[in-house]
């Protein structure tokens, strides 16, 4: 097995363009390669999504346990010749002051070495203290070595490579200059995602050259290496489709786990992927989905895109089963406002989205269930353990709304309350995971069923027991298409 993990002293230090290149780099080399995030976190695995050419996973203390962890990497590890781990904040940084959270102690559990990505921005000989303490800080991370970043001058090199072998015991694998054409854009959430970014290929393929041309991968892959056999990895059976979920996948909502769009086909759901700035209308479907993203930032498009938005109105004013995450329910709210301008929206949901200058709602969340929970079976965990990040508030809201969950650490809506039940939507600022002690997506999937065989069976006459199939309660005009996932 060929493994690393990247990370860095500290956050902003450059490892996402760098993971990024590596990915492209052996990917380029005619390897597999498949790319991990420390989470919880959306974006940066788009880019590595992009880089490798295969589908990133998220590892995520938060919500899930180290066995779940492993399992995941595994699974998804399948057939590819390298793994790599791209750590989040600095290697030993986290919210447990013992460091149980870090990506220190994801490394450790992978029993992947640290790539240690450094911002040598006006630095020289006190490289050198820096690296004796990470490497003495804890004796249980293994190393690979170091990937000098933002190299000022070929002198700087020179200098920093020497103080790294005179006092230390660490490899230089490469150094990168500096360079503001390798940056991504960076704004209130984050970076700007691939879809975002037009010159999105550009970009990954000149941190593809930046690495091929200042990094010695042979030298990394070789430090990487480990004689482990894998077993076959686990999975759970795939169940026949029976129900279609749309599911909104665009510039402006993109925030899906990929293992939770697996688990959602498991489940029994075939997804059906539709623009919600293009396309005039859902797919046929039993059932919708809008994840997170920013609606803000594509707010002008997806006003002016009247026919969908009555589409989806009549359809959850209609009974069709709908599940909204954050950007998702602010566009179902009757508009959203942001720098000054004002552009309506779904307006299925009695509130109006406001974007602030600051987070309203930032880190990990632990949600309670309330008796309006509308969806069938138990979450399984008394609290459960979720995910915010949240410029945005409601404002004007009815009062009279139910809600599905206490709000028992972080935001939500309120401070005191989450996700919004209205017939059979569900929506909130709250990102689920889906996960062994959380089964979201099976309990959302038995919801959407569940509905639909209500609405087939109160269609049938009272003296026909022949079975019926029909398209589920999506409202749609001059709608022939489906697209579904690969």
């Amino acid at each position: 097995m060929t493994r690393f993990f990247i990370s860095a002293a500290i956050k902003s230090s450059g490892k996402t363009t760098v993971s990024i290149g590596l990915a492209a780099a052996i990917a380029a080399r005619g390897l597999k390669i498949q790319t991990f995030k420390k989470g919880p976190d959306y974006i940066d695995p788009m880019w590595l999504a992009r880089a490798s050419g295969r589908a990133s996973y998220n590892l995520d203390f938060n919500t899930q346990s180290s066995d779940e962890i492993l399992a995941l990497y595994g699974r998804a590890y399948g057939d590819a010749g390298v793994a790599l781990i791209e750590g989040n904040k600095g290697l030993h940084d986290g919210v447990d002051p013992r460091g149980g959270d870090s990506s220190a102690a994801l490394a450790k559990l992978l029993r992947a070495p640290v790539v240690l990505v450094i911002d040598t921005t006006g630095m020289a000989r006190g490289i050198a203290p820096l690296l004796l303490g990470y490497r003495k800080f804890d004796p249980d991370v293994e190393f690979a070595g170091v990937i000098l970043n933002k190299v000022g001058a070929a002198r700087q090199e020179s200098k920093l490579r020497q103080a790294i072998e005179n006092y230390t015991d660490l490899p230089v694998l490469g150094a990168i200059g500096r360079d503001n054409a390798l940056n991504i854009d960076e704004r209130h959430l984050g970076l700007t995602t691939p879809a975002e970014t037009g010159q999105c290929g550009a970009l990954i393929a000149r941190a593809r050259d930046a690495v091929l041309s200042g990094v010695d991968l042979d030298a990394l892959l070789a430090s990487a290496a480990r004689p482990e056999a894998r077993g076959a990895p686990q999975l759970r059976a795939l169940s026949t489709p029976d129900v279609v979920l749309a599911v909104a996948r665009d510039a402006a909502f993109g925030f899906y786990y990929s293992d939770d769009l697996e688990a959602l086909e498991k489940a029994g759901a075939r997804l059906a992927f539709f623009d919600a700035l293009h396309d005039r209308d859902l797919p046929p479907c039993d059932g919708l989905l809008i994840g997170g993203g920013f609606p803000e930032t594509q707010m002008e498009a997806l006003s002016a895109n009247v026919s969908l938005r009555e589409n989806i109105r009549a359809a959850i004013e209609g009974g069709l089963p709908t599940y909204a995450e954050c950007g998702g329910m602010m566009y179902l709210t009757r508009a959203i406002s942001f720098r000054g301008e004002r552009h309506e929206m779904v307006g299925v949901i009695p509130a109006d989205s406001v974007m602030g200058e600051r987070p309203q709602g930032r880190g990990l969340v632990r949600v309670e269930e309330t008796p309006d929970f509308p969806w069938p079976g138990e979450s399984g965990a008394a609290a459960v353990p979720a995910h915010e990040f949240h410029y945005a508030r409601l404002e004007n809201v009815a009062p009279d709304l139910r809600y599905a969950w206490r709000v028992k650490r972080g935001y939500g809506i309120d401070g005191e309350r989450d996700g919004i039940v209205i017939g059979n939507l569900l929506a909130g600022f709250t990102h689920q995971r889906d996960t062994a002690r959380h089964r979201w997506t099976d309990r959302f999937v038995s919801f959407v069923r569940m509905r639909k065989e209500q609405q087939i069976n109160s269609s049938l006459p009272e003296d026909s027991g022949a079975a019926q199939t029909r398209v589920g309660p999506c409202v749609t005009r001059n709608s022939s298409r489906m697209r579904s996932a690969s």
